[in-house]
């Protein structure tokens, strides 16, 4: 019986180390980006997002009326919650080029 659950816990194993992705580690980056991002970037995109889920609740009759609902949802929280959630660490380019 425990050659039988060797075998199987070998099987496991190989199953799940087959499925594995390497990983590599990024192209290395300053240690100010990675600060400033932390301290600077993430906390201005997540108010921007808040404020932004606020301004597209007040606007959204405005911007249903005139059928640009989705345009807005986007400009407003979606490209701002992209910015603090989705961007990689310490890429400030990517947030210059949002703003």
């Amino acid at each position: 019986m425990k050659t039988k659950q060797f075998i199987t816990a070998l099987c496991v194993l190989a199953l799940l180390v087959s499925t594995t992705v390497p990983g590599f580690a990024a192209d290395g980056g300053d240690t100010t980006s990675y600060v400033v991002d932390v301290a600077v970037a993430r906390p201005i995109s997540l108010a921007m997002t808040i404020v932004g889920s606020v301004l597209f609740a007040v606007s959204l009759p405005f911007s249903a009326a005139s059928g640009t609902t989705g345009k807005a949802a986007k400009k407003l929280v979606a490209g701002p919650a992209k910015d603090t959630f989705s961007r990689p660490l310490g890429d400030l380019e990517e947030f210059m080029e949002y703003w």
